[in-house]
């Protein structure tokens, strides 16, 4: 048995493996963040193959995490059970967890490294999205670049541009850096909103173990010409929330995502942009940002 332990956006995991043959070369994007700390538990985490249910619980909808739908079951505890599926459909886990998701077991149901390592990489998204919940945390699906000490989030659907946007950043606004291509990690601590890398970027390799504080959000939506709005209340509330990992059907973990977005849009701004691909779209998104 192995026992590795991470913090994450400050939050304090443990992974424990009971399988022959598993360690942490699983989940290499998660060398950064480990840690020898101690203190309270976000959540732990068994990886265990001997696992099975002993009787699924009744279906209460599917997840959508990056285009794989994972179903989601509910169990007479008030626990959940997930069916964990990569691209082709095939089952790569099964992931069960406690009421809180504080305490979550996971059976990797493939052979090959690749799956095993996207069953329990999905596996640990999901735990650590919603065990965080009641601390103002919010694992969201957005690049995020960092200028001179600040980060700016951009948010839209898959395809809509935001590392396409990114890059212009890196490429044209001196002072950049990447700090997460597709799920950083915001908190609000001590009345500031901040944001995080993480051990999950998509497609794009940048696991790195930083943090900055929020300058603003920018939803991205393609158009023939470049534009800049400031969102209102409502127009910030239907940006963000669809652009983070909750469940709706769970009244605690979602009441406390709203909560926590209510009090992001007071301390941020949001703004619209319609763009094109190109420089002058990276310029008019860093001057509205930092009014420089």
């Amino acid at each position: 048995m192995k026992t590795y332990r991470y913090k994450i956006a400050g939050h304090l995991c443990e992974i424990v493996f009971r399988n022959a043959g598993d360690d942490a070369s699983l989940i290499a994007s998660f060398a950064p963040f480990e840690t020898a700390g101690e203190g309270g538990l976000l959540f732990r985490l068994v990886v265990d193959d001997a696992f099975s249910w002993e009787m699924q619980g009744d279906e209460v909808g599917q997840f959508d995490c990056g285009g794989n739908n994972f179903g989601v079951y509910r169990v007479r505890d008030g626990g959940y059970q997930f069916e964990i599926c990569n691209e082709r459909m095939q089952l790569c886990a099964l992931m069960q967890a406690n009421p809180d998701f504080s305490d979550c077991v996971v059976s990797l149901q493939r052979p090959h490294a690749s799956d095993r390592d996207f069953g329990l990489n999905n596996a640990l998204m999901l735990a650590y999205a919603f065990a965080s919940a009641p601390y103002a945390t919010l694992l969201m699906h957005a690049s995020v670049v960092r200028n001179a000490g600040v980060g700016y989030l951009f948010l839209g659907k898959s395809g809509t541009g935001k590392s396409t946007h990114t890059r212009l950043w890196l490429q044209h606004i001196p002072g950049s850096d990447l700090m997460n291509d597709d799920n950083p990690v915001v908190r609000i601590e001590d009345g500031e909103a901040r944001v995080y890398g993480s051990p999950w970027s998509g497609k794009t390799p940048c696991y790195r173990n930083v943090a900055a504080p929020v300058g603003g959000f920018v939803q991205l939506q393609q158009c023939p010409e470049n534009s800049i709005r400031r969102e209102n209340v409502l127009g910030s509330f239907a940006s963000l929330l669809p652009s983070i990992s909750t469940m709706k059907w769970d009244r605690r973990i979602y009441t406390a995502h709203c909560d926590t977005i209510s009090d992001l849009i007071r301390k941020v701004p949001l703004f619209h942009l319609g763009c094109l691909p190109d420089e002058a779209a990276a310029r008019l998104s860093y001057q509205t940002l930092t009014g420089k």
